[in-house]
């Protein structure tokens, strides 16, 4: 009798079975004999291989994060590298309100650290519906749902609208997270042209010339990220028009619709209450806080959407609900003090024209003045056989100045578009220009 056979004897029956099971386990020259359950050899083949991916990762592209693995290579050589390739407020030193700061620090102390509904607490809800109302967009509750950021509510809305091999319309250039979430979903991206000799505005002609029995939605960024354009109100009729011509979905990407330099810009929503357009927004650019992943969509009232609203639902009871501490600041930044926005305007009207300036001096270089936002996307004339990858990448190397090439936004990569936030200083962002202007004018003597 081995030694397990002896301890198992004297076992209670359960355990001196589980024993017995032991025994029979230990391997190919084991007493009791059998096939070992578990081997301490792996086969060469199987560390030689690797695991496979799906296929639909080859199609998915975030350029805006994805060049950041070049900006470290560069660091690792000692050069300082200034990112001006995400649009974060807060690493730029714009500080979150204090009493939003207040408002999750006391919800955490109050112990509302579980979940919560899927949807979105009910305070925040009531504060969406109620600021979308009192811009023009008549909105209820029930039709207002919190999200991780619009990046999760874009996610949430185009899985439950789109089906693999539909079609939605997005500008060019394009916030690149639609085509991710598109090529995810096995969708496929239509790109409508804008024009950036009419300040971006969209070229209607070109729009409906790509719309086809598979077409489900038009996203309209307005203010717009890449350019930092937004669109009168005769175009804004215009799309609104086509989309309900042709039954589709608007999803109206209104993120940056508080940082117009002028003032904040009216929902796109408020032209036509009744036609079928979905809102997004969240706290991470005019109420300064990005890393706590808190936004919100609202469903317009038609019955049209009534069906798509109770899908988006059905999917975000599959991920519980966003970051619950956060959703108690929704309230407090749409209902309470935003005395820091017309400040935090006025920061970035000067960013601007001091971007626009400095660009426009430059050999080769021209942009459109933005009016909201803090992006720029301006164009540097590229040598033959040149690309927009090409010139960012010489210039991130040469200088540590890191932006997004346009064709991460769907430009084409000979235009020699790319983009640049402007949040940094003042005083730093003169330095950066000239940095720039200094590179651009050797890049284009070399041809």
């Amino acid at each position: 009798m081995g030694y397990i056979e002896r301890v198992a004897s004297k076992l209670p029956r359960k355990l001196s079975a589980f024993a017995v099971f032991l025994c029979a386990c230990r391997g190919p020259t084991g007493a009791v004999g059998g096939p070992s359950l578990y081997s301490d050899q792996v086969s060469s083949s199987n560390q030689a291989t690797a695991v496979p991916v799906a296929r639909r990762v080859n199609a998915f592209s975030y350029a805006i994060r994805n060049i950041v693995a070049e900006a470290q290579r560069v660091e690792a050589t000692g050069m300082r590298v200034r990112y001006l390739n995400v649009g974060d407020p807060n690493a730029f030193g714009f500080k979150t309100p204090p009493h939003l700061i207040t408002a999750v620090e006391r919800a955490m102390r109050d112990g509302h650290n579980g979940y919560g509904p899927s949807p979105g607490i009910p305070a925040a809800r009531e504060a969406v519906a109620a600021e979308l109302t009192a811009c023009g967009f008549p909105m209820s509750a029930d039709r207002a749902l919190i999200t991780a950021g619009t990046s999760e509510a874009i996610d949430l809305v185009l899985s439950a609208l789109v089906d693999g091999g539909g079609e939605v319309l997005v500008p060019m250039p394009t916030y690149p997270l639609y085509t991710a979430v598109l090529a995810k979903i096995d969708a496929r991206a239509r790109y409508y042209l804008t024009d950036p000799a009419r300040g971006w505005q969209p070229d209607l002609d070109h729009l409906k010339s790509l719309v086809t029995s598979n077409t489900r939605a038009l996203v309209v960024i307005d203010p717009n990220n890449p350019t930092g354009a937004t669109y009168p109100a005769s175009t804004r009729r215009e799309l609104i028009a086509f989309a309900e011509r042709h039954n589709l979905v608007i999803l109206a990407d209104e993120v940056y619709g508080d940082l117009g330099y002028d003032g904040p810009i009216e929902p796109l929503g408020k032209l036509d209450p009744d036609a079928a357009i979905i809102t997004f927004s969240s706290l991470s650019k005019a109420y300064l806080a990005p890393g706590w992943r808190t936004g919100w969509m609202g469903v317009g009232r038609s019955p049209r959407l009534d069906p798509v609203l109770a899908a988006i639902k059905k999917m975000a009871d599959g991920r519980l609900c966003s970051t619950v501490p956060m959703q108690f600041a929704v309230a407090e930044a749409l209902l309470g003090d935003r005395s820091h926005q017309p400040i935090f305007r006025n920061e970035l009207r000067t960013r601007a024209a001091l971007t626009v300036k400095s660009l426009t001096s430059m050999p080769g270089m021209s942009c459109v003045a933005p009016i909201a936002g803090f992006y720029v996307m301006p164009k540097v004339q590229l040598p033959p056989g040149r690309t927009d990858e090409d010139y960012v990448l010489a210039l991130l190397r040469a200088t540590g100045v890191l932006c997004v090439y346009g064709s991460g936004f769907g430009m084409r990569p000979e235009d020699g578009f790319f983009r640049i936030v402007f949040l940094a200083s003042p005083d730093e962002l003169t330095a950066i220009y000239k940095m720039m202007a200094d590179f651009t004018t050797q890049y284009l003597a070399r041809g």
